[in-house]
């Protein structure tokens, strides 16, 4: 019987991927890979015979999701072990249900590999815990866009919460992000973007609600980036604030002022 794996990538840098899901890789007779998969990680699949792009990303899709779905099918009525290869985790925003539905309606079996998120890989590569004891008790994970193109409504309900908020998918619309907690009365709490994180070519600028859409426009972050907003931002390395140098604090304040 055909088998369909959904792995987990992880966060971006190769070496963190799981075992087990380099085991599977190693088998794998087709490699269907997203947007933020590392390529390096397609090396490990020597014996697969189809290693094909199938990414989506705002502004670029290369397959629609019920293309990919029919893709999966497709394959099974020709390879025993299919892998669909997925950045992060593939519980974590990955639409992977949908795949595992069409999979086993299919009559397919499905195994999923856990993966390790950028909601937690990211922050903590900057020495940024999503917890911390005194000054959070919980964090939110939650998608700057749903599947309508709008802001997700649990931003409204996070923005009046204690916890840390680690945003996926929402630069956007950080802008409006940032005007949604000031709303709630979080203008002078910490805030981070960090592009490309785990990866070499890592990013990050911090700063307060008021001022990080500046500060990202400013150091001209982009896709893909994770935007996070909680006092456990200033626990950061000395090394990584450094980052944000008075040169960049004026510019980011002439920003706003012309912005008005």
């Amino acid at each position: 019987m055909t088998k369909l794996f959904l792995i987990g990538a992880g966060p971006g840098d190769p070496d963190l991927i799981t075992v087990k899901a380099i085991k599977c890789l190693l088998q794998a007779d087709v490699i269907l890979y997203d947007a933020l998969v590392n390529e390096a990680l397609l090396n490990y699949a020597e014996k697969a015979q189809l290693k094909k792009f199938v990414g989506k990303r705002y502004g670029c899709h290369a397959l629609s999701q019920s293309e990919i779905n029919d893709l999966i099918i497709e394959c099974a009525g020709r390879y025993d072990h299919i892998v669909r290869l997925k950045g992060g985790d593939p519980f974590v925003f990955g639409r992977a249900h949908e795949e595992i539905d069409a999979a086993t309606e299919a009559g397919m079996e499905v195994e999923v590999i856990p993966g390790i998120s950028s909601a937690l890989a990211v922050p903590a590569s900057q020495m940024i815990p999503v917890t911390c004891r005194g000054i959070n008790e919980s964090f939110w994970v939650v998608t700057g866009t749903t599947s309508t193109g709008a802001i997700s409504n649990d931003l409204y309900l996070a923005a009046q919460s204690t916890a840390t908020v680690v945003i996926l998918m929402a630069m956007s619309k950080l802008e409006a992000v940032t005007e949604i907690f000031s709303q709630y009365g979080k203008a002078e709490t910490a805030a981070a973007v960090i592009q490309d994180g785990t990866t070499p070519a890592v990013k990050m600028v911090t700063g307060k609600v008021k001022d990080i859409f500046y500060r990202a426009q400013h150091a001209q972050l982009s896709n893909p980036a994770i935007i996070i907003i909680g006092e456990v931002v200033n626990l950061c390395t000395k090394h990584n604030r450094s980052k944000n140098s008075a040169a960049d604090g004026r510019a980011v304040r002439l920003a706003m002022k012309n912005s008005r």
